[in-house]
């Protein structure tokens, strides 16, 4: 980092955190008591604050990560500071933690934005600080940093894990993956990823050299034809190279921390018989392939500013024109997947504070031919998706989108915290926009940021059964 880079994305950093804190202050006034899944996180990290490791709340999902780093900084800062009373462990303490996440994301997009795009470092100063503020700032993302959820613990360590394998650090990439999947048990899935891109990266150059023995240089490894006959081309080669001793070798002598990772999760959910620890009766995994389609429209709608322009639209109704075979294959699969996959939470349903119960309530169930009305606008959104990665290898686009079908499909429930992290992967790799189109990215998040907290502390409501204050959130 060049120092007049460095002081400026200081001042970033210091200017992020102030009016964070700011918003943070705010917020916590209005919702002094815990609210939403707090009511369960907050009383057990209490109790591992009074050192009762032990006791487990049995309607807690996911593993104690969170619990666990918020002692390890709280326990210390009240040592330093002679802290007593009800402030250790309070629930804003609590909270704080995750500004110190958010603060953590900032800087770790960053790094990720710079090594990612290391090619266009000469002339993207303003681009990069740009694109890390931005990030930082993405609305669901940042909406739970003023409360006290797993998501930006979370994020910040699959990001950090995701970067020490950029640097060829794989034993500490494996470490911060194990710490990741202690906030999330799903987060495997993106420590796989880490490891796929290894896998990707030995694929990529063994095609390589395959086509330069055929001297088919004229077909690069990120280009093969949306036919049967180039689907079955990769099939091939997938088949050859993993059957391959020599090429099996080569990828375990980089990827076996990720694979000691992986073991210990398998015997994991073996003696847990299962992936969820606590209450499993709401979280059951199906094969709920619209959540595929949901987040490409999720996308689509939060990179709008960064990837959609006229001639984007141009090429995606000249390929329709070219390859018409393939998209209305592509359609009557939609259609077939959405008439028998589509499952429905009972949260959706019935939980009014989230913001997608007012999605489906609007837009799904207005008609039982919506779902399907929309088709067209999930295979223009899908399209849009895997165009922004025209860039990246074939492979590392493979294993990215396998991750990405794992990350999603399984999820019966429709809950946008569940997109974070695909989005910020897709994101952070699309080619770094222009600076007009950063700024207008940036407004948008910001707008949208606005409105949710505004929304989440003025418009109260209350249920008629109940005199709790109730509030809107994603």
């Amino acid at each position: 980092m060049e120092k007049f880079e460095g002081y400026i994305f200081t001042a970033l950093c210091s200017t992020n955190f102030l009016v964070s804190c700011l918003l943070f202050s705010k917020v916590t006034r209005e919702q002094r008591e815990p609210y939403m899944d707090e009511i369960f996180h907050v009383p057990q990290a209490q109790k591992y604050c009074h050192g009762k490791f032990n006791e487990w709340d049995p309607m807690i999902t996911t593993l104690p990560g969170l619990y666990l780093a918020s002692v390890g900084v709280i326990k210390p800062v009240v040592w330093l500071a002679d802290l007593t009373g009800e402030v250790v462990c309070s629930t804003a303490m609590l909270r704080f933690i995750n500004l110190l996440f958010n603060c953590g994301n900032l800087y770790l997009i960053y790094l990720l934005i710079c090594k990612l795009h290391l090619r266009e470092k000469n002339r993207t100063t303003s681009r990069r600080v740009l694109s890390a503020l931005s990030l930082s700032t993405f609305p669901v993302l940042y909406f739970f940093n003023f409360l006290y959820y797993t998501d930006a613990g979370s994020t910040f360590f699959i990001l950090f894990t995701y970067l020490m394998t950029l640097y060829g650090c794989h034993k500490a990439a494996a470490l911060l993956g194990v710490c990741s999947v202690l906030f999330r048990q799903t987060n495997i899935i993106w420590v796989a990823f880490c490891a796929g891109t290894l896998v990707a990266a030995k694929m990529d150059e063994a095609w390589r050299v395959e086509h330069s023995k055929k001297r088919d240089e004229k077909s690069p490894p990120s280009q093969v034809p949306l036919s049967l006959s180039g689907a079955k081309k990769i099939i091939l080669f997938t088949l050859e190279f993993l059957t391959s001793p020599n090429h099996v070798k080569a990828v375990l002598l980089v990827a076996w921390p990720y694979a000691a990772v992986g073991v210990g999760f398998l015997a994991f959910v073996l003696l847990n018989d299962g992936i969820v620890v606590g209450d499993r009766t709401s979280h059951e995994a199906c094969l709920n392939f619209p959540q595929l389609f949901y987040f490409f429209c999720f996308s689509l709608f939060f990179s709008l500013p960064v990837s959609l322009c006229y001639h984007r639209v141009l090429r995606f109704l000249q390929a329709m024109k070219k390859q018409p075979v393939f998209f209305l294959f592509v359609t009557g699969v939609s259609l077939l997947l959405i008439w028998k996959f589509t499952f429905v939470h009972k949260y959706l349903l019935a939980d009014n504070r989230h913001f997608p119960f007012y999605v489906w309530k609007k837009l799904f169930q207005r008609h039982e031919l919506v779902r399907f009305l929309l088709v067209p606008a999930y295979v223009f959104a899908g399209w849009n998706f895997l165009d922004s990665f025209k860039s990246r290898s074939l492979f590392w686009s493979l294993a990215f989108l396998a991750c990405l079908l794992a990350a999603t499909v399984p999820q019966k429930l429709l809950e946008f915290r569940y997109f974070i992290v695909p989005y910020l992967m897709y994101r952070l790799h699309m080619p770094l926009p222009s600076l007009p189109r950063l700024v207008v990215e940036f407004l948008l998040y910001t707008a949208v940021n606005a409105a949710t907290i505004y929304i989440f502390i003025t418009k109260t409501f209350r249920w008629p059964d109940s005199t709790a204050t109730q509030r809107f959130m994603w």
